[in-house]
């Protein structure tokens, strides 16, 4: 990774977004950013969960993706917050 400020973003993304394809889309994503973390559908069915770690001008691009999301979904609204990055990543996985 480069010298750029390391950070972690936990995001919160509602609409429709289980069952489109919206993790693996954040997935993709991620790991074409080189971030590492983690998302996964939370239980209200309406709703998407994810922190990633790494670049936060990276981080920033994850953001913009996950506003539009993949073929099929429709992003109502997307809650982020930065927090210190852990460093306890590997890479990045869905998690159940």
């Amino acid at each position: 990774m480069t010298s750029e400020e390391q950070a972690a973003l936990h995001c919160v993304v509602y609409g429709r977004v289980q069952g489109v394809g919206f993790r693996f889309f954040v997935v993709d994503e991620a790991e074409r950013l080189g971030l590492t973390g983690w998302v996964r559908n939370r239980p209200d069915g309406r709703s998407v969960e994810l922190v990633a770690e790494g670049p936060r001008s990276r981080l920033e691009e994850l953001r913009r993706a996950v506003t539009k999301g993949p073929p099929g979904a429709w992003v109502e609204r997307v809650e982020c917050s930065w927090q210190a990055p852990s460093g306890e990543h590997t890479g990045f996985s869905i998690r159940r």
